[in-house]
């Protein structure tokens, strides 16, 4: 594997100097470029894998992925599109000593496609919504070309005391579907392609109080004025039952929040729910109301030869707010209030083994103005180390639903090695 790539690392570092072996256009130089540095990475990942038995114990770890992606978009009443992706990531800790470590995630993307003549594509990739701008994009011609510092933190642990500085995730979630309690890093659940979600700007300081209990404190600054968050979160565990408490600020609301989890007749059974009230009683001229987003879901495993599972969930917020359009809803970054765009929501999957290597998950969703989703996924192991995933999406509706304004087939096929 390891000449392998060696081998054609060497390669693209020789089309890229004299030009030769790709037609010469933009798009094949800015694509050896991005291919190059993706297996840079895998050549790395190689060499530094450890030998069982023979590498001593190391002060620090590197890991990573790439993948490609294809994408095919049929929308009705307009031209189909097609996408590339390249996605490269890297993981790396060092550690200090045994109480400090610093980790760094670092994403590197190349996409191409017919989306990037999309006005503000370039822009929307770049997006980075902390209060570090740690996103650039090194090319927005016919290709563009991302980097990405999710992960950038800070750790610090001593006995029962913890404490994290940087940026990192902060999973304060019960559910698995939904997380009204995620008011820091919460995510679109057809967004499939990026597992290891958005990392926050953020200091924590953590205490156990017991072997499932702890405090978490938090606080999280903002690029604009007035709209720094801090909170704080209780969590334990009684008689099978976790549970935790949430209060603090998040943005321009005051939070407060409970979640539970806990397994009734065999089946999990899990919920949050979140209250949030407005700071101010307007915002950009328009008034402010206060909202409660809860969710509760389940999941049940009936095992067999497939290894059958269920899961459902449903949503609910008091007062949600209006999408522009399908496309904004399903690109643009949400938060724990905005998790839907109708006041009910209901989820539904089931998943089983095709084969010991092929797994499939059958999804989804339906919205009260009668927008719906429909989804299968098949994840198949090549071998040690290779996935294909691919994914098929459909969002339609009623004629006035905001999924049936604009109805469209989604096609993924996703191929990933991982080192």
């Amino acid at each position: 594997m390891h000449r392998a790539v060696s081998y054609l690392s060497a390669t693209c570092t020789k089309a890229l100097q004299f030009n030769i072996g790709l037609p010469r256009t933009k798009v094949n130089a800015v694509f050896i470029k991005a291919l190059s540095l993706s297996l840079l990475s895998l050549q790395a990942g190689s060499v530094l894998s450890a030998v069982p038995g023979l590498e001593p114990q190391k002060s620090w770890d590197l890991d990573g992925y790439i993948k490609y992606m294809a994408t095919y978009s049929i929308p009705d009443g307009t031209d189909n599109t097609f996408d590339n992706l390249i996605h490269n990531r890297l993981n790396f800790e060092y550690r200090f000593s045994s109480s400090w470590r610093v980790n760094v995630g670092l994403r590197n993307r190349a996409l191409w496609g017919d989306s990037t003549d999309f006005p503000g594509y370039a822009d929307l990739v770049a997006l980075d919504s902390g209060y570090m701008d740690l996103s650039k994009n090194w090319h927005e011609d016919d290709v563009v070309i991302n980097s990405q510092l999710d992960r950038l933190y800070l750790t610090w642990q001593q006995d029962d005391w913890g404490a994290q500085l940087g940026r990192f995730r902060i999973n304060w979630s019960m559910n698995t579907i939904w997380n009204p309690n995620d008011i820091y890093n919460a995510y679109s659940i057809y967004d499939f392609d990026y597992e290891e979600r958005a990392g926050m700007d953020a200091v924590m300081l953590s205490r156990k109080l017991g072997f499932a209990d702890g405090v978490d404190l938090v606080f999280s600054p903002a690029r604009q004025s007035g709209q720094d968050s801090a909170s704080l979160r209780y969590f334990a565990n009684q008689s099978g039952w976790d549970y935790q408490f949430i209060a603090g600020r998040a943005r321009m609301d005051y939070v407060l929040g409970v979640g539970f989890a806990t397994d009734v007749f065999d089946a999990g059974f899990r919920g949050e729910l979140t209250w949030f009230d407005p700071i101010d009683p307007e915002f950009e001229g328009e008034p402010t109301k206060k909202t409660t987003v809860a969710s509760i879901e389940s999941d049940y495993s009936f095992g067999g030869k497939r290894s059958w599972m269920g899961r459902a969930a449903w949503l609910f917020i008091s007062e949600p707010q209006d999408a522009s359009s399908a496309l904004a809803y399903l690109n643009l970054p949400l938060d724990a209030k905005t998790l839907s765009f109708t006041r009910n929501t209901w989820y539904a999957d089931v998943s089983f083994d095709l084969t010991p290597l092929n797994r499939v998950t059958l999804s989804t969703s339906y919205y009260d103005d009668h927008s719906y989703f429909l989804g299968i996924s098949s994840n198949y192991s090549l071998a040690n180390d290779w996935q294909l995933l691919t994914v098929i999406q459909s969002f339609n509706g009623n004629g006035d639903s905001l999924f049936g304004e604009t109805p469209a087939t989604l096609l993924f096929a996703n191929i990933k090695y991982s080192f």
